[in-house]
């Protein structure tokens, strides 16, 4: 067992990795090595370091090359003690707005994630729309693809790891954490999400295209009739840019027909990062 895994367990219960060698290799040389050649492959980022990214969560083989993108962004960002709050849909069990976890860490093959248990605690005695829905993490595959991204990124993170759903009032959720990431210029978000789901390419594509451009322009009423399956997280995000003056930008948009399947029904993979 890797040491870091190991204290993890020492400190209280830890979340095991769920879809380590299905959507991502279990083997950690293997898994350290594709994620690195993921963040090489991206062009570099001409803005400053991201406060914000969004990032696609297939597997790796679908994926794993747009999400480079902002995750090579984000290791530009200073050598610090970050806080990522991680966002993404809850997509197994219903967590009634928001569910966070009681977990000191997720692992990945890599290692252990350490969970900020102090803002999770914090959260969760506001009450709804938050929760602590340990069942619905247990199998989720939303925020764990994006840990061996971060441990790569932005080693020694902390995660305040968030599930959505409908009930999560994005508004209410940005007004929480707004002055959290105000106050502290090391606190970041990280929304995973896909796009449009099994539509013909050309229709993808312009559906796609159409939700990134309201993204990218701050357009929330226009954002909130896309497709997405992390709606809910992406509109959070958008109000938060908006409310501490982010801006949005666009660096990567595949799809399945271009990395992975067939044209014929495919699934959207958007790389969003948003700076100061």
């Amino acid at each position: 067992m890797p040491e870091q895994s190991r204290a993890a367990d020492e400190a209280g219960f830890v979340r095991r990795a769920a879809v380590a060698g299905r959507f991502y290799p279990a083997d950690p040389a293997t898994l350290e090595q594709m994620v690195r050649g993921f963040m090489r492959e991206a062009s570099p980022s001409r803005w400053e370091p991201p406060r914000a990214v969004i990032a696609p969560h297939a597997g790796y083989v679908c994926s794993g090359i747009v999400a480079g993108a902002g995750f090579q962004a984000l290791s530009a960002r200073p050598q610090a003690e970050h806080t990522v709050y991680l966002m993404g849909p809850a997509h197994w069990l219903p967590v009634y707005g928001v569910g966070l976890s009681s977990a000191s860490a997720f692992t990945t093959p890599l290692g252990a994630v350490s969970v900020h248990a102090e803002q999770v605690r914090a959260l969760a005695a506001r009450g709804r729309p938050y929760s602590l829905s340990d069942a619905a993490h247990a199998p989720e595959h939303c925020l764990e693809v994006e840990l061996p991204f971060l441990q790569t990124a932005l080693p020694g993170c902390r995660i305040v790891p968030m599930l959505f759903d409908d009930g999560a009032q994005p508004e209410r959720i940005a007004a929480d954490l707004g002055e959290r990431l105000a106050s502290d210029p090391h606190s970041i978000v990280v929304v995973s999400s896909d796009l449009s789901h099994y539509q013909p390419y050309a229709q993808a594509q312009k559906v796609d295209r159409t939700f990134l451009d309201a993204v990218a322009s701050g357009d929330v009423a226009t954002a909130a009739k896309g497709q997405a399956c992390g709606l809910q997280p992406i509109l959070c995000l958008m109000i938060l840019a908006r409310q501490l003056g982010w801006t949005a930008h666009v660096l990567d948009y595949r799809n399945s027909g271009d990395t992975c399947g067939p044209r014929s029904e495919v699934v959207g993979y958007g790389s969003v990062i948003f700076v100061p």
